[in-house]
């Protein structure tokens, strides 16, 4: 049998992320004390409440099929959470449930994009965001969120990236993989220039309830009509509520799309998980309380460890203002360690000090590593010593 893959395949990039946990899983296989800190996930654990409701749902008989775009009351749910937390208000034919935010944002890409459309992406991004684009026939088009703008872009640049193929850019904030966020004044900006050029705004929340420090998230659906009319809102409940292996995410907009999403979906995954929904209804009706309990946990930790991670030589780190990871520019520590590249300097971490790490250039930055501090702070205190010495190691060596 002669057969090849389809091209929309074969040019897919592999997801740095993916790989790199896969080969830290196979050290650890072999017996090899790796300490993984790539995890794009919160270590707790479910919230109890949420998974009693889902064992409920099941002993009830709610084990069928459900509506293509959700179960009402789950859409009832996150229309009652954007009225609670933006001030906005969505019909139930202006909200469609996914499985996970990631399905969403591929369902929204494939009803949205026409070949040759362009998906303006500001660097850093979050791996899938190109790939998902190029998926539905579009053309991923990166501006750089510079480091002395905390990696977030301008309206300027936004504006000077326009073409007339441009369709739609993704806002992520807070950001995978910087941890930075976009204020309201900066939002309205870029806001601005979207009504002007007529552009679709994607706008990607779901970290909204890990923000520290004081800082508060703000959608940009929220600041007027005429933006929340010209936003596509992409959100869920995996990281807000530690539950990224239920996979529920959902979009809220305008009701041409959500429909089109929702015919794709009768089409591809008939319906997100049954209990899956039923567990998601009962993290936004339940209580609150375990989300704040997560969020100050990871504050906690971010405050102890970032000026530890800082003080390794090379590397040069700005504090995030939320999510759950660390994004140091490590040139500096590639250089003086002996090689020629971050991507190299990740490589030997793991080979060496037995640390896995995310290389920036997955993210569309090459000069910078990704680090999740969801994992235990003992644990990611003691991954930074081995990050600490092996760098100290390689300088005198160099030497």
């Amino acid at each position: 049998m002669k057969w090849e893959l389809a091209e929309r395949v074969s040019a897919l990039t592999p997801s740095t992320t993916l790989a790199i946990t896969a080969k830290a899983k196979e050290m650890k296989a072999q017996g090899i004390d790796v300490i993984g800190l790539g995890a794009g996930e919160p270590d707790f654990n479910t919230p109890q409440h949420i998974m009693s409701a889902a064992t409920a749902s099941m002993e009830e008989g709610h084990t069928k099929y459900t509506p293509a775009s959700g179960l009402a009351g789950l859409k009832n749910a996150i229309i009652d959470k954007f009225k609670d937390d933006q001030g906005i208000s969505y019909e139930p034919s202006e909200v469609i449930v996914t499985s996970g935010a990631k399905h969403g944002l591929y369902t929204l890409f494939q009803v949205l994009l026409n070949e040759g459309d362009e998906v303006i992406i500001p660097t850093p991004y979050w791996v899938s965001y190109p790939e998902q684009v190029k998926l539905a026939g579009g053309v991923p088009v990166f501006i750089e969120g510079k480091e002395d703008n905390q990696f977030k872009i301008t309206p300027e640049q936004l504006k000077e990236a326009v073409t007339g193929n441009t369709k739609a850019v993704i806002i992520n904030s807070p950001s995978n993989p910087t941890g930075m966020l976009y204020s309201k004044e900066e939002l309205e900006a870029i806001g601005q220039a979207c009504l002007e050029k007529n552009i679709l705004i994607i706008s990607d929340e779901i970290y909204e309830k890990l923000v520290y420090e004081g800082n508060q998230h703000v959608s940009i659906a929220e600041i007027s009509p005429q933006l929340k009319e010209q936003t596509v809102v992409i959100n869920g409940v995996s990281k807000s509520h530690s539950m990224t292996g239920w996979r529920i995410g959902y979009a809220a907009g305008d009701a041409k799309i959500i429909k089109a999403m929702t015919n794709l979906a009768s089409h591809s995954t008939s319906n997100p998980t049954t209990t899956s929904q039923y567990g998601a209804i009962a993290a936004y009706e339940g209580t609150q309380e375990p989300v704040e309990e997560m969020r100050k946990a990871f504050e906690e930790r971010l405050n102890i460890v970032f000026e530890k991670l800082n003080a390794i030589p090379g590397f040069n780190c700005i504090k995030p203002q939320g999510a759950f990871y660390l994004f140091p520019n490590v040139k500096e520590a590639a250089e003086m360690t002996g090689y020629e590249s971050v991507d190299s300097f990740v490589k030997a971490l793991l080979e060496e000090a037995e640390v896995a790490v995310i290389p920036g250039s997955g993210f569309g930055t090459p000069d910078n590593i990704r680090l999740s501090y969801a994992t235990s702070l003992d644990l990611f205190e003691k991954a930074l010593e081995r990050i600490h010495s092996f760098v100290n190691r390689k300088i005198e060596e160099s030497k």
